[in-house]
């Protein structure tokens, strides 16, 4: 054992610990808030939505601490136990071209990995979801989305690693990593252009907003707030899952704003505006190009530390394989290496959930905060969210802030914006 490998097991030990205390923790302090709706959400939740939420909040979290435990397993057996190697190996009996053979090796585990993942997909779709209303996709479906994705993967994922591995080959001793970088951002910006169009579709069906009330009012609101898109559309997300949401995608031109049409059943025309500006928010904070930002510096910063960690015989012997190649260094960077900078999850969430206040209060600014309140507590009820998360879980670990300090921010820039208005009345 050296450096490395025992940064790894502390690293899985410090996250596994962490993470099941958090998730009891969280679980213990929803089920001692389950008998009583808190007052401020009572008018819209009843208790009998609130204890759903808590009873579908505890099946979620148990069954994260499986996959939590499994996933520590898998990482330590692949690596350590030398699980990697022995796939390595059998590619190194073919007789493929050394570029196809190490391409080969990096999809068959990464297919590997996704398969043993299965089975909690299952359990996830038809028993949680299933057991509490939510699901209504089919076997059928199940099976025919996971081969689409399998097929995505072959067709996106093999020239990718075909060019990745071959910059490696050719450039190890040189500056690979940037060239490897500019690649990847290439690949990364032309997906997220293509998604919409021709992506999605594969997996859902899109139609355009029907002409009416709704519609005008997206319109304006577009116009006020000086953004284009190339489209409204509403997804079918009832064909597999009774939850509701709205979001944006693509870039540039090709940008779409997508409803799902289990959202636009149960919310008002003021309602969907109002989640709509929200969005909105995120746009004219700059938030996706932020995010993009950090991502493109997250991913050279990886790369050029991966353009070190190559150079070391001890990267690949402490994370267990003694093949040391481009596609075994690529493939324990993807897969045991961010283990070791779990930490860093904490602070991404803490800039999410600042992006959300601030989405709220473009929303609140533009439609008033009482729409977007009305829409959140009804989004709260029907997705079964808890509304009482244990505050150092939800610290954690959550993107959006949790509902109580979410609703109480709105309140405030209502509360804010009446004051304001009867000002400019006197």
């Amino acid at each position: 054992m050296n450096l490395i490998s025992a940064l790894l097991i502390i690293s899985i030990l410090a996250h596994v610990l962490i993470e099941l205390w958090l998730n009891i923790k969280n679980q213990f302090h929803i089920l001692l808030h389950r008998e009583q709706v808190p007052a401020e959400f009572s008018e819209v939740v009843n208790l009998e939505a609130h204890q759903k939420a808590a009873d579908y909040s505890r099946a979620k979290l148990q069954l994260t601490r499986f996959v939590l435990l499994f996933d520590a397993a898998v990482i330590l057996v692949m690596t350590l136990g030398g699980g990697f190697q022995d796939i390595y190996n059998l590619w190194l009996n073919t007789e493929l071209a050394p570029i196809w053979r190490d391409v080969g090796f990096l999809l068959s585990t990464f297919w590997f990995l996704a398969l043993l993942h299965i089975p909690f997909s299952l359990i996830s779709t038809f028993k949680i979801e299933a057991e509490f209303g939510f699901n209504k996709t089919t076997a059928g479906k199940f099976i025919s989305d996971l081969i689409k994705q399998w097929v995505l993967m072959l067709i996106l994922g093999l020239p990718l690693l075909w060019a990745i591995v071959s910059i490696m080959n050719s450039y190890i001793d040189q500056a690979w990593w940037l060239y490897t970088w500019i690649v990847w951002m290439t690949f990364n910006l032309t997906l997220l252009w293509a998604y919409p169009k021709w992506i999605a579709p594969l997996f859902n069906k899109f139609t355009p907003l029907q002409d009416g009330e709704m519609k005008q009012r997206i319109e304006a609101l577009l116009a006020r707030t000086g953004f284009e898109s190339n489209g409204i559309f509403v997804r079918d997300g009832s064909s597999r899952s009774g939850h509701g949401n709205a979001y944006f995608t693509g870039m540039g031109k090709n940008k779409r704003i997508v409803f799902f049409d289990t959202l636009l059943e149960k919310l008002s025309v003021d309602e969907v505006e109002a989640v709509l500006a929200h969005e909105l928010g995120h746009f004219k904070h700059g938030h996706i190009k932020k995010r993009l930002w950090e991502a493109a510096f997250i991913s050279l910063a990886g790369l050029a530390l991966l353009g070190w960690l190559v150079q070391l015989p001890e990267f690949y012997s402490g994370l267990g394989m003694s093949a040391q190649t481009p596609a075994a260094a690529l493939l324990l960077f993807m897969t045991a290496v961010p283990v070791m900078f779990f930490f860093l999850g904490p602070i991404m969430a803490y800039k999410s959930r600042k992006h959300e206040f601030e989405a709220d209060a473009f929303a609140a600014k533009h439609v008033g905060a009482e729409h977007l309140i009305s829409a959140l507590l009804k989004l709260y009820r029907d997705n079964a969210s808890t509304l009482t998360p244990d505050p150092s879980y939800s610290a954690y670990h959550d993107s959006h802030p949790p509902a109580k300090i979410r609703i109480d921010h709105l309140k405030t820039l209502q509360t804010s914006a009446n004051k304001t208005q009867g000002a400019d009345h006197e």
